[in-house]
């Protein structure tokens, strides 16, 4: 069973970094999921696609996995470009397009 060991990324709902600092380790699925003929509910008999591990660093999670001999892929998180802008850019000589109400 493979792990996947990443950082997540920022919700879309969000505006801040709230639950993004973490490192995660998850357990791929080994089953697919079934859909239950009675009910409809959808389920699978993998138990560890449940788990799901938090680490303060990359090194303690790979740490962990080596540990307990789970293999394991690292996915290295994509840092955001910030663009840094200001309210005075509106009324900038050098604005490309022409401001106007």
């Amino acid at each position: 069973m493979v792990a996947r060991i990443y950082k997540p990324a920022r919700n879309a709902m969000q505006s801040g970094t709230a639950k993004t600092k973490l490192w995660v380790l998850d357990y791929e699925p080994e089953q697919p999921r079934q859909v239950e003929p009675l009910m409809g509910y959808t389920s699978s008999g993998d138990m560890k696609s449940q788990l799901r591990l938090r680490f303060d660093t990359k090194e303690e999670a790979i740490a962990y996995a080596e540990r307990h001999g789970i293999a394991y892929q690292v996915q290295e998180p994509q840092e955001p470009i910030r663009r840094r802008i200001a309210y005075a850019d509106n009324f900038s000589f050098r604005r490309v397009g022409q401001w106007t109400h």
